[in-house]
């Protein structure tokens, strides 16, 4: 298979279009990461966006919608704080968890009762829903475990050959996954963080942040939300979190460098010089630079990555989270003997 790459205006627009009519798969751009998109409700058209990326079938997918009108038959109710929620939030990176209805195949919501659905901010990618006349499945579009892609040339490294299609529409401005909520006992629980944060969500009532957001599942445990229970956002590279901040966290990489060939640390506002590279002085830049910067990593034929800890709160939480999957929980304290 031949794989394209087309820019987000009219032409390729209809290109991404004409495929996803026909059941195909296409990549799409969002705020948040580049998407792996087809039809929704089409099992068969699904069936192949886990094909493409290689992801377990019991990993549910989020649902895109281009409008508030195409979330009622989707689902059996919508409370009403979705509704104020949508009001604020949508168009943008927010997903909201409800009872799907019966048009929802098994495999769109990884064998789940529930669907998650979203609206991106993204013109393109709602121009796109638009066209086509029904919603689309759209997981990150990358090879599953892989750091998610921001850039059409990230998809293009993971997906040429599996897919027909690239829609580039430039850099993510987000650069991490969408925030992932359900409604548990008058609660607004937050199953991944990302860029609406908990306490831009504390407006509306009170927020809880499920366990998984910080902790490692159970081995066998069902999830509700994408990237809560496997690895994920993994360059090549060993990554490990370190909980150092300015000159403890420079010494301690420059030590481990003295003995560790291939070692890539990723700080806050570091000089850029040998093994450093910046990501940025604030979650929100952290957040959209971070898997461009562990694919850089491999881009180095890096052997370990160490990465400043982010603070967690706001969007450092979502950088927090993706970190935690990227390094398979391993944290380390510089600090203790």
């Amino acid at each position: 298979m031949t794989t394209e790459i087309a820019d987000c205006g009219a032409a390729g627009v209809s290109k991404a279009v004409e495929l996803l009519k026909k059941g195909a798969v296409a990549a799409i751009p969002t705020e948040t990461v580049y998407g792996l998109a087809a039809n929704a409700l089409n099992a068969n058209a699904v069936r192949d966006i886990f094909k493409a990326k290689g992801r377990p079938q019991d990993n549910p997918l989020i649902v895109h919608i281009a409008s508030i009108k195409m979330l009622p038959p989707l689902v059996k109710e919508i409370p009403d704080i979705a509704y104020k929620l949508a009001e604020r939030f949508w168009a943008g990176p927010l997903t909201m968890i409800f009872k799907k209805s019966e048009i929802i195949p098994d495999v769109t919501s990884g064998g789940l009762d529930t669907v998650a659905v979203r609206m991106p901010e993204c013109t393109a990618a709602r121009e796109i829903i638009k066209k086509c006349g029904f919603p689309l499945a759209a997981p990150s579009a990358n090879l599953s475990g892989r750091p998610s892609p921001t850039t059409a040339k990230h998809v293009f490294d993971d997906m040429n050959g599996r897919i027909p299609l690239i829609i580039d529409g430039g850099e993510c401005k987000v650069g991490v996954e969408s925030t992932v909520i359900c409604f548990k006992e008058q609660k607004i629980h937050i199953l991944r963080p990302g860029g609406i944060t908990a306490e831009m969500l504390s407006e509306f009532g009170e927020v809880e942040v499920d366990k998984a957001v910080t902790a490692e599942p159970a081995k066998n445990e069902r999830v509700l939300s994408p990237g809560m229970k496997y690895k994920h956002y993994s360059p090549k590279a060993d990554v490990f979190i370190v909980n150092a901040h300015g000159k403890q966290f420079l010494e301690y990489c420059l030590k481990r460098s003295r003995f560790e060939n291939g070692l890539i640390a990723l700080g806050a506002g570091v000089a850029e010089d040998g093994c450093f590279m910046d990501y940025g002085t604030t979650s929100e830049i952290q957040a959209q630079r971070l898997f461009a910067l562990l694919r850089k990593a491999d881009e180095m034929n890096a052997k370990t990555v160490l990465v400043e800890k982010p603070t967690t709160d706001g969007v450092g939480l979502a950088v927090y989270n993706r970190l935690l999957r990227a390094a398979a929980f391993r944290e380390i304290e510089p600090a203790r003997k």
